[in-house]
């Protein structure tokens, strides 16, 4: 058993070896011992791995076995400092998340509610200048009046031996041009 807490401990090593003229780097130790220790991983560090790999009971066992229980005891309380600061990190970005939700909830209910109100405002607009254009239908509608309404024709000249003077000032009656063709005098 302690052979294979050992096994496992080497994990956390990393070894330089050389296979035919080639370099690579491992976690566990060289084939027939050729090879470089580059990194000699520390009691905290494997302990500290067993503890993040969720392996409680290993990390125990290879505290016990190396008389390490104050060490495991400290590196205990530090991985659950940081499962509690994890735990709570997580909580406030739910929160945060929740707060966020919430927030563009309301948002879209404002503008949907200004929309609303915009829309409103454009329609009742709207039936205004529809009800200016239903009453403008309901008044009669003449053609444009010549511009010698209310006098005789320019070619009408129907008495030549006396003079009246000059005939009378032609009468304008201004109208306006409405949509569809339609005319208001």
């Amino acid at each position: 058993m302690l052979l294979l807490t050992a096994q496992v401990a080497g994990a956390q090593s990393i070894y330089k070896c050389t296979r035919a003229g080639q370099v690579e780097y491992t976690d566990h130790p060289c084939p027939a011992g050729k090879g470089e220790l580059i990194h000699q991983a520390s009691d905290s560090e494997i302990i500290d791995q067993y503890l993040d790999l969720g392996q409680d009971a290993l990390a125990k066992r290879y505290a016990d076995s190396r008389h390490l229980g104050a060490l495991y005891q400290q590196r205990l309380d530090a991985y659950q400092q940081r499962m509690d600061a994890r735990a709570q990190q997580q909580a406030d970005e739910a929160l945060a998340a929740k707060q966020r939700s919430e927030d563009a909830r309301q948002q879209a209910l404002l503008d949907a509610a200004a929309n609303h109100r915009r829309l409103r405002a454009e329609n009742d607009a709207l039936r205004q200048q529809n009800d200016q254009y239903r009453d403008q239908l309901a008044q009669p509608v003449y053609g444009e009046a010549p511009a010698y309404w209310g006098a005789a024709p320019p070619y009408w000249d129907h008495d030549h031996d006396h003079d009246h003077g000059p005939p009378p000032k032609p009468v304008f009656h201004p109208c306006t041009q409405l949509a569809g063709g339609r005319v208001q005098c």
